[in-house]
């Protein structure tokens, strides 16, 4: 320090030499503890925990810079046997008068191999070279851009992660598919607090179902209307040939016999058509009819075969009961060879080997036809059982088995009458010790019986092939053969059973 003049107390200068000695107090071991410099620092400040390469500390030293890794310095070291700090410039005329080799190239340690090659902050791009003391600003060309590859596939992206991520994407869009096509099929219920019932997807009407037969036989099905001056009547009929030929039941077209002549017949198809129709002919002891009718190409039921029925057999009845046209029911064969006695005409019931049904059937359905489950043609409706309580249907109806009934439509078309043959007896039912069948009531003079020696009193038991159990089925029986023609009989007198030979005639 310079020598300094200090004034004295009482007004004279006098120089002195230097400052005052400090005073330093006595220090005790446990402050120096804790107060005191660390072991191996000598000056007044601690040095930094770290440090820059080739940053000065507090007190103007150098610190070292860390070796370069050998494959840095290998690469970027200075070649053996160079001594220059810094590579050679380029020579000639720098590019748009820029040189990048100017005086602050010595102080830029990037410029320097023999700098450390340490993990830094980025180089100053030319905005913050700006912000930086204003100096002159240094473009440095842009980082290599990565390509589409690199970047999905390369170490930045992995590939699980990203196929993983696409397998998330596909599971959404499918269950956000499935949830639309649930909402889409039940959106009613999410509007609805009603429960339906499961429905089928299709109809039951497959070929050879009641509908698809119904649908085919119904237009070959009309009702009748009969009309005289004191009233009228209906019931229904089965049109059997092309030429308009109709089939249907005596007691419809004559009311039950009380019409024989002059009454107004008129058949109703289902889709409505009135049409007027002529008597063709009569049968009371088969009660069948045939009407005509004048139409263009009607629908024409198909003739089947009722010797083919079975017991259990499904069939179907179609016609007008109680007036109301176009009614199905459905039911099965529940009997054949039923032997029936319906009504009477000039004191003769109407007889037929009838075939027993328990398809709904009711007045207004007679003469309306009863099929098979091909939709042929098996029976014609004709009569109930009945019960003191009900008259309407209990589930015994009869038909006549168009076996039968083919031959006397075709008697009736061809000649407008039919003859039977005949046997010339009068027989009534009978259950006796000695036999059950028809007891001969009398005998008609030069009739059949009669010429074959049959006797009153006798109990014919069977004829031909067919057994007689009561009176209804001798008559059935005999028409079952030809008039002219040569049958047994067996037949119970006296306790004995015996057997002639009876050539039918007509009667």
């Amino acid at each position: 320090m310079n020598d300094q003049v200090f004034p004295e107390p009482n007004g004279a200068d006098r120089p002195r030499l230097g400052p005052r000695p400090l005073h330093r107090p006595q220090v005790d071991s446990s402050s120096a503890a804790v107060f005191g410099r660390p072991a191996g620092v000598d000056g007044a400040f601690s040095p930094p925990p770290g440090g820059a390469p080739g940053a000065r500390s507090a007190f103007g030293e150098m610190k070292a810079a860390p070796p370069a890794p050998e494959s840095l310095a290998s690469a970027f070291g200075r070649p053996a046997g160079a001594t220059e700090v810094l590579q050679r410039p380029p020579t000639g005329e720098a590019p748009n008068g820029v040189d990048p080799w100017d005086d602050e190239a010595a102080g830029d340690p990037w410029r320097d191999p023999a700098a450390g090659a340490v993990i830094g902050p980025p180089a100053l791009g030319a905005e913050d070279a700006k912000l930086h003391g204003g100096k002159k600003a240094k473009t440095r060309p842009a980082g290599q851009l990565l390509s589409l590859p690199e970047l999905i596939f390369g170490r930045r992206v992995k590939v699980t992660a990203l196929l993983t991520l696409v397998l998330v994407a596909v599971l959404v869009g499918a269950a956000g598919g499935v949830a639309g096509w649930f909402i889409a099929r039940s959106g009613d219920s999410l509007h609805s607090n009603v429960t339906l019932a499961e429905v089928s997807p299709g109809k039951e009407r497959p070929a050879g179902s009641v509908a698809d037969i119904a649908r085919r036989v119904r237009p070959a099905v009309v009702s009748i209307e009969v009309k005289v001056e004191q009233g009228g009547g209906f019931g229904s009929g089965a049109v059997i040939d092309s030429s308009g030929y109709i089939l249907t039941n005596e007691h419809v077209v004559t009311l039950g016999g009380a019409a024989t002549e002059g009454q107004q017949i008129t058949a109703v198809f289902n889709d409505g058509t009135r049409v007027k129709a002529a008597l063709v002919g009569t049968d009371p002891k088969t009660d069948l009819a045939v009407v005509k009718v004048d139409v263009p190409n009607p629908t024409v039921l198909q003739l089947g075969s009722s010797s083919d029925l079975q017991v259990g057999d499904s069939v179907i009845a179609i016609g007008s009961p109680l007036g109301l046209t176009d009614t199905v029911t459905q039911g099965i064969v529940s009997a054949l060879h039923r032997p029936v006695a319906a009504g009477e005409q000039d004191g003769e019931p109407a007889i037929y080997d009838a075939i027993q049904t328990d398809a709904p059937i009711n007045r207004g359905n007679s003469g309306g036809p009863l099929v098979d489950s091909t939709g042929a043609l098996v029976g014609i409706n004709s009569a109930i059982a009945t019960t003191d309580a009900n008259s309407g249907s209990v589930g015994l109806g009869y038909a006549i088995p168009i076996d039968d009934a083919r031959t006397i439509a075709e008697a009736l078309i061809r000649d407008g009458k039919v003859h039977h043959s005949d046997l010339g007896v009068n027989a009534a039912s009978v259950s006796a010790d000695t036999a059950d069948g028809a007891r001969v009531q009398n005998v008609k003079d030069g009739g059949a019986a009669s010429k074959a020696g049959i006797q009153q009193g006798d109990v014919i038991t069977k004829v031909g092939d067919r057994d007689v159990a009561n009176a209804a089925e001798l008559i059935i029986a005999v028409r079952k053969h030809k008039a002219g023609e040569k049958v047994p009989v067996v037949l119970a007198r006296g306790g004995r059973e015996l057997t002639v030979q009876v050539t039918l005639q007509s009667d």
